[in-house]
């Protein structure tokens, strides 16, 4: 059987786990990101859960170690800058792992977004179809490509970077530099502070904000409906680009179920003029809260099949 190390990097949260050849994550652990501007406090929270996993009782011996991590990144070497934790920026992650993990076993970096779709094509909402956009809606918008049945990486293993497509350019700033990016709009934080400008009162969280929508409140509800219309429009330039089959979202403010969804669609069912658009299914992400360790894995199984 084989099984890869898994590590997910996350702007609010870590994850490391065992994962077998089938996606099954057999033993997990996760932990909170340290908000923190020195690299070596973020590097020492992620070996102490890539510790714990491998002294974990029931942990078999693992044939690789796989990476996602929020970009960008400078990619195949995996030198970090996530645009979402500010202490590392040319933070030599795969470099790291690889010196105390691997043991001459293969380690391998990508995007977490692009890890994510590699993993929903391989076993999720994006199986038997060969042009797949995986996203991930949460601290960030980040997005991977599987185009013709294979992984594309882009110049830099940037691409696919769905969450920076500008869909308004007079709109806010976003954390990478632009202006009116789909991220600038639909990430978690953002929807929030909108809900809170609206006159939201309650806490500022996606989960605070979405059980305020259930409950009718108009400026949750608008927050939502902000959010899932950014989003729309950046799928519908996708796919005019791409020709997409699948489009799979997952991450924290996808799990708001209809919420979310429902702009989402009415937006795309608004501007997908031409036919090969409208074609595109967008579906839930299907591999539920593992799948960045999922995902993780099947970049080195891809390189190991």
């Amino acid at each position: 059987m084989t099984v890869v190390l898994a590590l997910d990097v996350g702007g609010t949260k870590l994850a490391a786990g065992l994962v077998d050849g089938e996606g099954e994550v057999l033993v997990h652990d996760r932990a909170p990101t340290p908000v923190s501007l020195d690299p070596e406090v973020l590097w020492e929270a992620v070996v102490a859960i890539l510790d714990g996993v491998l002294a974990h009782p029931d942990a078999p011996v693992h044939d690789g170690i796989g990476i996602g991590c929020g970009g960008p990144m400078r990619w195949p070497e995996g030198r970090v800058s996530p645009i979402n934790i500010h202490g590392w920026r040319d933070f030599p992650l795969l470099e790291r792992v690889r010196d105390r993990y691997a043991g001459g076993r293969p380690a391998v970096i990508h995007n977490d977004a692009v890890a994510l779709a590699v993993a929903e094509h391989r076993w999720g909402a994006g199986q038997g179809h060969d042009h797949v956009l995986g996203m991930v809606v949460s601290t960030g918008v980040g997005g991977g490509l599987v185009v013709g049945g294979r992984r594309v990486d882009g110049g830099t293993g940037n691409a696919g970077h769905v969450g920076h497509i500008v869909v308004d350019p007079l709109g806010p700033a976003c954390p990478c530099g632009g202006r009116g990016c789909v991220e600038a709009i639909a990430r978690g934080p953002a929807l929030a502070e909108y809900a809170a400008s609206r006159g939201w009162k309650g806490p500022q969280t996606g989960i605070a904000v979405a059980e305020g929508a259930r409950g009718g409140d108009p400026s949750c509800v608008a927050a939502f409906e902000r959010s899932g219309r950014a989003v729309g429009l950046g799928i519908v330039s996708a796919c005019a680009l791409l020709d997409l089959d699948v489009v799979t979202i997952g991450g924290g403010v996808a799990q708001a179920g209809d919420l979310f969804f429902g702009p989402l669609r009415r937006t795309f069912d608004e501007y997908a003029g031409l036919e090969f658009v409208r074609r595109c299914e967008i579906v839930p992400a299907r591999l539920g809260a593992l799948a960045g360790l999922s995902g993780a894995a099947a970049l080195v199984l891809d390189d190991l099949s």
